[in-house]
Order: C-alpha cells, then sequence, then structure tokens
C-alpha cells in the first residue's frame, strides 16, 4: 500500500478499507495497468481498471484479461464493466470475479456515443427501474461490494438523486459522481453543488469528480461537497503527481525523467516493445504540453521506433530549454477524446 496501514481508514468500502481520498478515474485507454500502477504508488488510493464490456467477458476475447491485469500492491482494486442488460451484466461479474477483485463497479457514466446510445454507460441513467434489476441482481450473487458511477443524467432532465437512492437501496456499496450530464460531456463547469447533493442524500461513500485539475481543487471539492473521496481523470494524466498532492509546477525534471522511465518501462514490459512504445506515445505528448514541442519534435516523438531508442529521444527533447519551462509552468487538460468512465 502507497499509505502507512498505521493510519486510520479514510472510509470502508463495505468491509474494504480505504487509506487516502484522492482515486484515480477509469480512462479507457489511459488507466491501464502501466500509468495505474503508478498513480497508485504516487498516491491513489485504489485502483479502477479500464472499463470491460460485458460481451467480450463472456466471449473468448483476451482484452478482459488484459484490462484485468494487476498486482497485489495495486489493491484495492475495483473491475469496472459496463453493458445493457441486467442478466448479462451478472453473468459477466460472477465470472471476474473469479479474478479476485475487491470490487465491482457498473459504469453507468460513460458519454460515448456508440457505449450511450445503446443503453449502456450513462445511456443506463434513463432506465432506473433496469439499474434496480441489476443491483439486486449483483448484490444478490456476488461475495465483493458492488459499486456505481454515474453522471447527473442524460440531459437537462437530471435523475442523478433516484439513481443515487436506488444504488444505495438496492445494496450498492459507493457511489461514484460526475458533476455534469451526458448532454454536456466534458464541457462547461462540473456541478459540485449537485454531487453535495447526493452526499447528503446517501448513507454510502461519495466519490466526487470533475473540474479537479490542482491541489487546491482536491481541497475545494471536499469542502464545497462533503465527499469521502475526490476521483481525478483528465487532470492526473499530465499530472500523475496530483497524488501526492503536487501540482505540476512542483515537479522536478529529475522526478519526470523518472516517471517516463518507468512508465515506458513498465508499457513495454506489459505490451511489448513496439505495441509498448507506440501506446506510450499519447502519454509522452501529455507529460510535456504538445503545443510546447516544434513541428519537427512532434513528427519525431510520433515515429514509431525502439523502446530504448525512444527513451533517448523523449530525454533529449524534454532537456530542451524550451520544455523545461514548460515544465515549470504546469501541464494542460488533456485532450477531449479521453473516455472517462464517467
Amino acid at each position: 500500500m502507497t499509505m502507512n496501514e498505521t493510519q486510520s481508514p479514510a472510509f470502508h468500502i463495505r468491509e474494504v478499507p480505504i487509506y487516502g481520498d484522492t482515486i484515480l478515474a477509469p480512462m479507457d485507454g489511459y488507466s491501464d495497468w502501466p500509468f495505474r500502477s503508478i498513480c497508485r504508488e504516487l498516491g491513489s488510493a485504489m485502483s479502477y481498471t479500464e472499463f470491460i464490456k460485458v460481451e467480450k467477458i463472456l466471449s473468448k476475447s483476451k482484452q478482459p484479461a488484459k484490462r484485468m491485469y494487476f498486482t497485489e500492491p495495486e489493491r484495492p482494486i475495483t473491475f469496472q464493466i459496463y453493458g445493457d442488460d441486467p442478466n448479462l451484466i451478472l453473468e459477466a461479474a460472477l465470472k471476474i470475479q473469479e479474478n479476485n477483485p475487491d470490487m465491482i463497479d457498473l459504469n453507468m457514466g460513460c458519454p460515448a456515443k456508440t457505449i450511450a446510445e445503446r443503453g449502456a454507460g450513462v445511456g443506463m441513467m434513463p432506465t432506473p427501474l433496469k439499474i434496480a434489476r441489476t443491483f439486486r441482481k449483483l448484490v444478490k450473487h456476488l461475495r465483493v461490494p458492488v459499486t456505481g458511477k454515474i453522471r447527473l443524467g442524460w440531459d437537462r432532465n437530471k435523475n442523478y438523486k433516484l439513481i443515487a437512492r436506488i444504488v444505495e437501496e438496492e445494496g450498492g456499496s459507493l457511489i461514484a459522481v460526475h458533476g455534469r450530464t451526458r448532454e454536456q460531456r466534458y464541457t462547461g463547469n462540473a456541478d459540485w453543488d449537485a454531487i453535495a447533493e447526493v452526499k447528503s442524500l446517501v448513507k454510502i461513500p461519495v466519490i466526487g469528480s470533475g473540474d479537479v485539475k490542482t491541489v487546491a481543487d482536491i481541497d475545494r471539492m471536499k469542502a464545497h461537497t462533503n465527499v469521502d473521496a475526490v476521483m481525478i481523470g483528465r487532470g492526473a494524466i499530465p499530472n500523475p503527481w496530483i497524488f501526492s498532492r503536487l501540482d505540476r509546477n512542483q515537479v522536478t525534471p529529475e522526478m519526470l525523467k523518472q516517471t517516463i522511465r518507468t512508465h515506458l518501462a513498465r508499457s513495454v514490459e506489459f505490451y511489448g516493445d513496439e505495441d509498448g512504445s507506440r501506446l506510450f506515445r499519447k502519454n509522452a505528448v501529455q507529460y510535456v504540453m504538445m503545443q510546447h514541442l516544434t513541428r519537427d519534435e512532434r513528427k519525431e516523438i510520433l515515429k514509431s521506433r525502439p523502446s530504448a531508442e525512444f527513451l533517448e529521444l523523449l530525454e533529449k527533447i524534454y532537456e530542451s530549454p524550451i520544455i523545461a519551462q514548460a515544465a515549470v509552468i504546469g501541464g494542460e487538460t488533456p485532450p477531449e477524446q479521453v473516455i472517462m468512465n464517467p
């Protein structure tokens, strides 16, 4: 664990103690084992996997095993799943429970069109009776705690309070709330007042999410909403050190270099040299903002190359005076195409 086990837990998810109040959000394409494990070591209080489609769990696809991979120091570990059929969701949950997660989470917040418009992710929120049936089944048949993640609703007709009550009444052990609707996606401001309403409405732990980019934002959200923990997604991609209560301008060049080396090494270990280097590129350009790179540097960083050569290139780029200055200024919000869950 990253926290001192002699300290009192910040809260419990049923019988599972959680030591800390900041958590990396599940993000498709980002919260894989290499990045997730780094954030956990830097202070994220628990781990959520990337979300997994229930139909893939029940098929012969190799993707679920990759997404469910974790190491013991990551615990508590939550497997997040999504689907639109309560029976298939239960069948998939029973199957992945064999991999011994600490919790299983139902994604009811992803706004991606291909997911939401087929009734999964935030597409579940307009069907509260289906959510009730799903949680009832999961809680009855699973031995691990069942949790849920939601948005405020599909559109302006927000039903987050109803869904929060349903999750609690049907035996859910925690609810995470992103303070925007599906219609908003990631535009406008997250509604922290709504998150505070959920916290005052239920007795189970509540995690708040939305517009947390700095250490001060963590403290402001906690003070404003009284949530048990704060979930950080897009703000953590260029600055995983936020889980150590460091803003980007407090990260030293040596800390940056060490994290780059570790992240690339784990990516190569996990995916192999070619895929690991390729998949790490999106993180590399976020550790230092893309707009601070020259056109030639952008081309070079996006070229396919062996991991050792890629690391040498990155360290050369990051040591340039312009990039060093950018590192002091701080990171930027990652691109909109990051799929947050929720």
